[in-house]
């Protein structure tokens, strides 16, 4: 399943449409004026089914994930020199970027391929596809492009 994360042209806070591959929105995540970024996804419906929140006051940025209002993880930035890494305590999964930090591949417990998430450059917003080997993890997945985004975006 290949998902478009486009972050949304004029808004205030952080907010993006995800669509599937015939064009249509299946979440819409919304930011939250907090300290921090606090990004709310909801379904095609607009129902509220997750929450990615940055914790405040760590030497380097981390991000709790909530499904149905209940904590189910986190990805933590690492310290590293040349290639991002992530550190995630969540399924088994793992998060690797490349040097130039625009492609990232998601493993799971067995070290195959959950997810890709490949920056599209030339865009006026912050654009990424991101392309999910099992449906079912499409918004676990989202949540991982969501705090890697905000994470890049703390920086600059």
């Amino acid at each position: 399943m290949k998902l478009l994360f486009k972050q949304r042209f004029f808004s205030w806070f952080d907010s993006y449409d995800i669509y599937d591959e015939d064009g249509n929105v299946v979440f819409t995540v919304e930011g939250q004026l907090s300290w921090g970024h606090k990004l709310h996804i909801l379904n095609s419906e607009g129902v509220h089914v997750g929450t990615v929140k940055e914790v405040v006051l760590t030497f380097l940025p981390k991000f709790e994930l909530y499904v149905d209002g209940n904590y189910i993880g986190c990805i933590s930035k690492q310290l590293t020199f040349f290639k991002p890494a992530y550190e995630v305590d969540f399924n088994g999964w793992e998060v690797s970027g490349n040097f130039m930090e625009w492609d990232y591949e998601i493993t799971d417990s067995e070290g195959s391929c959950a997810a890709v998430i490949s920056k599209e450059l030339w865009n006026f917003t912050d654009t990424y596809m991101i392309d999910v080997t099992r449906e079912e993890d499409a918004l676990y997945a989202l949540m991982m492009t969501l705090a890697i985004d905000a994470e890049k975006c703390s920086r600059n």
